[in-house]
């Protein structure tokens, strides 16, 4: 799928932001689809929430008294939508761990690793955009990311989750060559993120066809 251009994804956030009573829905819509184009690892959904974030940072200055409510939501709607990334990386991980015969405990390590830092990767990329951000969203932007590292995320909820379903499978993890253990991570990484992604097709299909 082709990457939507990040000026027009990012008008139809400011318009989410500035005309739409569903807040929430719509950005964690956007956001899925913007997470479809991409690989889901993580320097690329720091892109995604950051192009995101500075989005909408631009539509809230239009809601004067209401935006911090509608930044309240918009955030809540990145949260809902790095949630099913998580959520489709658990459901590829145990696909990937029931089929796949060659599927190492060590392999399984780096891909729970990588998935640790989904939520603070996430919320550092809401940060610096908040940062980057202009008039008054940037402040409550700012206060935002600070409740949200102080009160946790439904991103962190579930991967905490994947972490305690597979942290069993670790405690007698073999030991293999560096070498080939890093070619294996990067196989796995590949087909990880490809199963993941299409999960998570489905997931925001199905959401979309709840609304119709």
């Amino acid at each position: 799928m082709e990457n939507k251009n990040p000026v027009s994804f990012q008008e139809e956030l400011r318009k989410a932001l500035q005309e739409d009573s569903q807040i929430r829905e719509k950005v964690r819509d956007l956001t899925l689809g913007a997470l479809q184009n991409q690989r889901l690892e993580l320097d690329q959904i720091r892109d995604v929430v950051r192009m995101v974030t500075e989005g909408v940072s631009q539509g809230a200055e239009s809601r004067g008294a209401e935006m911090k409510a509608a930044l309240r939501e918009a955030a809540a709607g990145m949260d809902d939508a790095v949630k099913k990334a998580a959520e489709a990386t658990h459901l590829a991980l145990q696909q990937l761990t029931s089929q796949a015969k060659d599927f190492s405990d060590q392999e399984l390590k780096h891909s729970l690793e990588t998935l640790k830092n989904l939520e603070s990767e996430f919320l550092s990329a809401m940060g610096k955009a908040a940062e980057a951000a202009g008039g008054k969203a940037k402040g409550e932007l700012a206060e935002i990311v600070g409740h949200m590292k102080r009160a946790g995320t439904d991103t962190g909820a579930q991967v905490r989750a994947t972490l305690e379903a597979f942290g069993n499978r670790l405690g007698g993890a073999a030991h293999s060559g560096k070498e080939d253990v890093s070619q294996a991570a990067h196989d796995l990484s590949l087909r990880l993120t490809a199963l993941a992604g299409g999960i998570l097709a489905g997931m925001a299909e199905k959401l979309r066809g709840k609304k119709e």
